[in-house]
Order: structure tokens, then sequence, then C-alpha cells
């Protein structure tokens, strides 16, 4: 986090400096949302403001894993085409700013023959661009070809740290191939300042968990800078087994949050001495804070919303966020929940700014801001949670009450 001091003119209003304004899409007439904590105020990005884009160049993957959406869905895979691509180059040179840019979605971006040239041709419009992979496919050429394109992020994903468990999750794949393909590239990073940075992505289920630090451990073997630990989504009755998150998901029959004591932690070791009273203490989550940092939100917030993001899936069609690209089944309280996809626009007759700026998608950004969803995560799970097409706060589709992105459960960069 970067501290600023910023200065108050004599009519009381804030001075912010120039690349902040620009970073954070603040200009005259923007729309921010004002949040009042305790000790703090904090400034939302405008809901007007597209800051980054999720682009999805292909729903195709090399490898079955367990965890994967591609078990329960029948889409029609495909990859984008040449055309799609060049009215994306296009749409972003027309934004008022550079959007960060992220390469993945549903599938392997590694597939596409080009994915490097395509790197370069989008971070000569775009701000941060980052790409997400399994690895397997990242040969030496492929490295190199990542690094001079300008990639500012590399993501891996490894959802274990011994061979037996790696493979067991990500089927078809293989653990010492993926560290010699990493170890390659962060060998010949070096010649370029340490870029691209290197990340890891884990999917935290009951058979992995335990090697998450041995993970970590490694951090110097791998050259990774930063670590990004999601829950696993279910999209099989099988892989509700492996839920971590159960206990974490507040529900109706517990005490009511408004009653519950708020309670303030210091920063404390974890140890035998402690663990079972903080154990017992956290369970008032809601209203928990430990060193002045909350443990739960006061109600569901969306990142993709927060981040002013867009998905791009690979036909050209745009949606507000990665869960609503594909249609899908996954699992709440035990039972399917059906997921219709939503689409704001198509690359194919609109330019992204109009797709952004139209009436009927920034209405639906206010909306998810604001979340009064019903609150499906955390009832018992009545027929309306069964589907996102509408919910018993009278809300129509698409309806977010039951994501878990917006609980913080499952995450994403």
């Amino acid at each position: 986090m970067t501290e600023y001091w910023v200065e108050v003119d004599e009519q009381s209003r804030l001075i912010i400096p120039p690349d902040l304004m620009e970073h954070y899409g603040i200009r005259p007439g923007a729309q921010i949302r004002l949040k009042e904590d305790s000790q703090f105020l904090q400034l939302n990005r405008p809901l007007t403001h597209l800051a980054k884009i999720y682009l999805e160049v292909t729903n195709r993957c090399n490898l079955s894993c367990q965890t994967c959406i591609r078990n329960t869905w029948e889409e029609t895979q495909g990859d984008i085409t040449s055309e799609t691509f060049a009215r994306i180059i296009k749409s972003i040179k027309k934004l008022p700013s550079r959007p960060d840019v992220f390469f993945g979605g549903f599938g392997e971006p590694l597939l596409i023959a080009n994915i490097a040239e395509m790197v370069a041709e989008v971070k000569k419009v775009a701000g941060k661009v980052e790409l997400i992979t399994n690895g397997m496919l990242l040969t030496e050429d492929r490295s190199r070809d990542l690094i001079e394109a300008g990639l500012d992020i590399l993501w891996f994903s490894l959802d274990g740290a011994s061979p037996e468990q790696f493979s067991e999750v990500r089927v078809g794949g293989f653990f010492s191939a993926v560290l010699n393909n990493i170890k390659t590239f962060k060998h010949l990073r070096k010649k370029h300042t340490h870029l691209p940075e290197i990340g890891i992505s884990f999917v935290a289920m009951r058979k992995n968990i335990a090697d998450l630090p041995r993970l970590i451990h490694m951090r110097n073997h791998l050259g990774a800078s930063r670590y990004m630990v999601t829950n696993v989504l279910p999209y099989s009755e099988e892989m509700c087994k492996e839920m971590l998150y159960i206990q974490s998901i507040d529900r109706l029959d517990s005490t009511p949050s408004h009653w519950e004591p708020r309670i303030d932690l210091p920063r404390m070791d974890i140890n035998p001495f402690s663990q079972e009273a903080l154990i017992q203490t956290i369970r008032y989550r809601n209203n928990v804070r430990i060193n002045n940092v909350a443990l739960s939100q006061d109600r569901g917030h969306c990142p993709f919303i927060e981040r002013g993001s867009v998905s791009i899936r690979w036909d050209g069609a745009v949606s507000p966020c990665l869960p609503l690209m594909h249609k899908h089944i996954s699992y709440l309280h035990d039972k399917p929940r059906s997921v219709k996809p939503y689409q704001v626009g198509d690359l194919s007759s609109q330019d992204l700014q109009s797709i952004w700026d139209s009436p009927d998608y920034f209405a639906f950004r206010k909306l998810v801001s604001a979340f009064d969803f019903s609150p499906c995560i955390r009832c018992g799970g009545c027929s309306w949670s069964e589907t996102n097409e509408e919910d018993c706060f009278t809300n129509t589709f698409p309806t977010c009450g039951g994501c878990l992105w917006a609980q913080g459960v499952i995450q994403c960069p």
C-alpha cells in the first residue's frame, strides 16, 4: 500500500495527485461511493471507470483438472479469431485511459500459438498485462517470447507441492515439468530486471491445504513474488466434500450480526496457548477486527465491479464478470445451482466504450455495487437460490446473492 500526503485547498477540496486521478478514473462528474469507518474514509473507484479487462482467448484446455468448470458444462469450445482480437485492440485504443488486461478465463491461453504476439499488441495500448497458465506448455522459446512481449505478471496454477498431490488435482499435468518450466522462465527473466513477476495461484481443498505452507516455502526456488489462494468452487457433488469454507459462510440461523459484540483484537501469536481461544472468539467474525482490519464485510461486494473490470469471452461476447461468462452448474448448500450467462454486449457489432457506457450496464453496476440481493449464501438454501434468474427481494436476472466471489470465498487475480 502506497501512502500519499494530500492538501486541502481554500474551498475544502482534496488536491489528489494527477497520476492517481488518471489511474482511478476521477474526472469531473464522476460518481464516487464514499464509505465511512471509525478511523478512515474509503473512496471507491467510480462506476464509470473501466480499469481492467479479463480476456479469454480460448475456453479449451490441455488438462482435465478435478476442479474445473469444464467437467459439468456442455458449451461450444473455441479460440478467439484475429478479427475479434483486432476489434478488442481498436476498442482499447478508444478508451480514455489505459486499462490493465488479464489473459485468462476458463481455458489455457498458451494453447494459442501466437499468444506472445497478442500480449505484445495489448501491451502497446494497455497498462499492466497479466497471464495465467497451468505451465505445461511453457517452453523455453515461449518463455523468452512472453518476456520480450512486455508481460508484467505470469501466474502459474499450482494446486500442490508434491508430484502425487499435483497430478491428483491437475489430471494430465506433471509437477516436475511445471517446476522446470518455472525455473527456466525465472532464469530467462533475469536479463529483464526480474520482470515479469511470477505469481502462484492455489486452489485450496481438504486434500491439498497441507501443501500450502510447503509451496510458500518454495518461493525463492520458484521466484514467486505473490501468492493468491482461493477456495474450490464445487462444480460437481463430489467436489463439495473438498470445501474448506462451510463454517465461514454466515447462515441466517446463527445470531444476527447486529446483536453480536464488536471485538477488536491485536496482532497475536497463534500457538497452542492461544489458538483455541482465538478460534472461539472469531466465530463472531461479522464484528471482529484484527489490528483494525475487519474479518468480514457487512454485506456482499463484487470484486469485479470494484475493480472496474469487464470480461470478454473468446467469441467476443462481453459480460460483467468471469462467473457470468458461461452457462454452468455449481453447488451451493450441497444443492446444484444453475447459472445462466449474462451478456452486456458483443464486440462483433459494438465497441467496448459504447458497451461500457450503455445505461442498462451502468444501472447493473450500480445495483451490484449496492448489493441489495437476497442473502442466498447465508440462508438455508430455498428454491430461489437454485438459479441466478430471480430472488426473494424481487430482483430479476441476473441475481448475485448466491455468488461466492461476492463473499470473498472465491477469488482470482
